[in-house]
């Protein structure tokens, strides 16, 4: 088992308290649209997830962080707090996230909301990673959570979402819209239920050959 497994393990189990189950359970109960699960992600799904960003991926943003599994995934991985924006719509959760992770920036907001702010400038943002059921939403909503989080990153950045579904949870007709392409990762079998997870990224322009 490697250094960063273990370091991500220790960090995933430290989050996987009584408490957070049952603050995913009653956030599910009061809104199943905006919670995609009953329970906090396991390891092996927080470390599929966070396995290919790293501190020079920059600025990340994370949407419906919820108890902070993923985030802590992505501090093992060297991702530096401050670097971290925490977009989460839960009031229980955004006050848990400001408690674990005072140096990361945390929003109480709708993700579908991004592109009314301004977060960043000159779209710095190398990666943003989402724990929401985007197959819950309508597909309006949806749309508007993949372009404002495309509106912030940099041409080589990409948005990764897992799904507990047979394929991609982005439709080929919003990637179509959109202008992005979408690649398995790869399957978290040991997660309950098994997982798998996309990387989301904008398309090549049709005259770019590789060398």
């Amino acid at each position: 088992m490697s250094v960063d497994t273990i370091a991500i393990g220790k960090l995933v189990k430290h989050c996987m308290s009584t408490s957070d189950v049952l603050s995913f359970f009653r956030a599910w109960v009061s809104d199943p649209g905006s919670v995609g699960a009953l329970a906090p992600s396991g390891l092996a799904l927080a470390k599929l997830m966070a396995s290919e960003i790293t501190a020079d991926s920059g600025p990340i943003i994370e949407l419906g962080p919820g108890t902070g599994v993923f985030t802590r995934a992505l501090l093992a991985r060297g991702v530096r707090e401050e670097d971290l924006t925490l977009v989460e719509y839960q009031s229980d959760f955004v006050k848990l996230l400001q408690r674990r992770f005072p140096e990361a920036r945390v929003l109480s907001m709708d993700a579908a909301g991004l592109h009314q702010r301004e977060l960043f400038q000159n779209s710095p943002v190398g990666a943003v990673v989402s724990g929401l059921p985007l197959l819950n939403m309508p597909p309006r909503k949806a749309l508007a959570i993949l372009s404002g989080a495309f509106g912030y990153m940099r041409p080589s950045g990409a948005f990764y979402q897992f799904t507990y579904g047979p394929r991609c949870p982005v439709p080929r007709s919003f990637l179509d819209r959109l202008g992005l392409h979408a690649t398995c990762v790869g399957r978290a079998l040991f997660n309950v239920p098994p997982a798998s997870v996309y990387r989301i990224t904008r398309r090549r322009p049709s005259w770019f050959v590789l060398a």
